[in-house]
């Protein structure tokens, strides 16, 4: 706003004292001041008001006058509360410095000018934005993206002091204007924003973290040309970008919230366009995996490979490793039939997919541009992500050149590599992915996003070097996911390396085998413990942790080795089994597990 409009408003009770000529200087702020130089809180463009309680003789104007000239403001406005007139020495001094003075009658408040400079100066600068955001959009919607979300983000900054940025929906930073955000705070404002989405209240949400207050918009496109939007919340909830404003905009006025929906359009159709940049990277994983799984000859997938190399890892100069990596987000059945028939209406292919893309870049790398050598590709209800890794040490010689086993690696995984000659260990340069870790940073926010009707399990392979692998490392991940999904929790995660002990294929026996398997080997047992107190189940399972020791388990179980051998006897003697043989102690061992 210009000073001139102060003196327009009779409310404020203005009146100019000199500086006529300068009324046309534009006001950017307020601010009240009795302090002798209060020219470290000064940034230039305030009006500057003031009591005159700093003045104790005629010499103090001058110098007080001079400071904030030298500091930019706009211009003085001094009240007759404290001394009735203006003092001329002030008066003189605004002149010779050409400094707008004004007076303010005594029955005005300070408060009443502030309150109205502040509402119009916001007024002006939402106005001024908006015109610079309704330019921006025809720039993005008719031509290249002019700058990206950082452009945008920027101008919250500059022109209306909002402090903003755009984060996906594990928390990670998108874009951001000034200092980054903390990986912490930017994953706790996503488990907010994704608890209140699933609750289905309409954004902008409120969060205050560490005694800050956020407000949370929804990025999403509902323009014209955009996807029809989602039927249910839980299609998309796990895939949006989210804007997070370090304000309260439960008291803004209707013309601000318009604004900040505009910018959210902004950054919506700017990812759609970074999406559609996708779409050839998920075609090459699409291809492979389609090739991997119809048993396709290895130097067909080969050649395929080399084809995605380059796209995927650009400047590299020979083939990598790969390692898949494969997801499923299920939730809870309804009885409406989905897409596809699947219960509840919720494909969960695509949501998977997008949101292994996000699963798998590194939490410390910001930017949307950072996912663009990840793969995915989704059949069915599972996401696959074919996972280019850089080159690892060379390995030991004992190890070159190894057969290639059953889940498709080879002996010389990264797993097996040497420590490089510098003398670093190799595991402090494995580049290959780990289960556990890649869920560490996502967890929290997904499971809100979850909730309580939603569950994402994920498994990771082993990483294979050539074509050959690639079907073995396929399954491998496959199991290790069946493995995570065992487990209670939200969101699980299994590797390769939990796929050793046949322990962890218990849980995928069915439940009519496993009651009739324990039932047939256990049941003679107990029925026989309950009318003769022998405890020969205890025995049983004691045996066998004594890997079949005599000595050890009669020591374990307080018994004289000749107790011991009765017991077992009789243990053969109801279930008919040996349990010298190897495979009947395997077959208690699994029962007891099972049972």
């Amino acid at each position: 706003m210009r000073l001139r409009a102060l003196l327009e408003t009779e409310a404020l009770g203005l009146r100019l004292l000199g500086g006529e000529d300068e009324l046309d200087r534009t006001v950017r702020g307020v601010m009240t001041t009795d302090l002798r130089d209060p020219s470290r809180y000064l940034s230039g463009g305030e009006l500057v008001l003031t009591g005159l309680a700093w003045r104790r003789d005629a010499s103090d104007s001058e110098p007080f006058v001079r400071i904030l000239a030298g500091a930019g403001v706009a211009g003085l406005a001094a009240g007759e509360a404290e001394l009735g007139d203006i003092p001329a020495d002030l008066v003189e001094a605004c002149l010779q410095h050409r400094l707008p003075l004004f007076a303010v009658h005594e029955t005005v408040a300070f408060a009443t000018i502030t309150e109205h400079v502040v509402r119009q100066v916001s007024g002006e600068r939402a106005g001024d934005l908006a015109a610079v955001v309704d330019r921006h959009r025809r720039l993005m919607t008719s031509g290249p993206a002019g700058g990206g979300p950082e452009v945008v983000l920027d101008l919250l900054t500059s022109d209306l002091d909002l402090r903003a940025w755009v984060l996906s929906p594990t928390g990670r930073q998108i874009a951001g204007a000034g200092a980054p955000l903390p990986g912490a705070l930017g994953a706790a404002l996503a488990g907010r924003h994704l608890a209140a989405t699933r609750t289905g209240r309409r954004g902008p949400h409120r969060a205050a973290v560490a005694g800050t207050t956020y407000s949370l918009f929804p990025i999403r496109n509902t323009g014209r040309g955009a996807a029809p939007a989602a039927r249910d919340v839980r299609e998309s909830v796990l895939s949006d970008w989210l804007l997070a404003v370090e304000a309260d905009a439960s008291d803004w006025p209707a013309a601000r919230l318009d604004l900040l929906q505009g910018v959210t359009q902004l950054i919506a159709v700017e990812r759609d366009r970074r999406d559609a940049a996708r779409t050839v990277r998920r075609r090459l994983a699409q291809e492979v995996l389609e090739l991997v799984q119809a048993g396709a000859a290895p130097a067909e997938i080969a050649a395929r490979l080399r084809v995605a190399a380059p796209v995927l890892l650009p400047g590299l100069g020979a083939a990598p490793q790969w390692q898949v990596v494969v997801a499923r987000v299920d939730w809870t059945a309804t009885d409406t039939p989905g897409p596809g028939g699947v219960p509840g209406g919720i494909a969960g292919g695509p949501a998977a997919q997008a949101l292994l893309e996000e699963i798998l870049v590194d939490p410390a790398v910001s930017g949307p541009d950072s996912a663009d050598r990840i793969a995915v590709a989704h059949t069915g209800e599972e996401a696959i992500a074919l996972v280019p890794l850089p080159a690892v040490p060379t390995p030991l010689p004992d190890t070159v050149g190894g057969p290639t086993d059953t889940t498709g690696d080879t002996a010389g995984t990264a797993e097996t590599a040497a420590a490089p000659e510098s003398g670093e260990p190799a595991a402090a340069q494995d580049p290959a992915l780990h289960a556990d870790a890649l869920l560490a940073a996502v967890r929290e926010p997904l499971s809100a996003g979850l909730a309580d009707d939603g569950r994402l399990t994920l498994g990771v392979s082993a990483a294979v070097h050539s074509a050959e692998g690639l079907r073995g490392a396929l399954e491998e991940a496959r199991h290790a996911r069946r493995v995570a999904a065992a487990r209670p929790g939200r969101v699980c995660a299994a590797g390769h390396h939990e796929l050793a002990s046949h322990v962890l294929l218990l849980p995928f026996v069915p439940d009519d085998v496993r009651r009739a398997f324990t039932a047939r080997l256990l049941d003679p047992l107990r029925d026989y413990d309950r009318r003769h107190r022998a405890e020969l189940i205890e025995t049983l399972e004691a045996f066998l942790d004594c890997d079949g020791s005599w000595t050890r388990c009669a020591a374990r179980l307080h018994l004289h080795v000749n107790t011991l051998r009765y017991r077992v006897g009789r243990i053969e003697q109801l279930t008919g089994r040996d349990l010298s043989r190897l495979e009947d102690k395997l077959d208690f061992f699994l029962a007891l597990r099972m049972s």
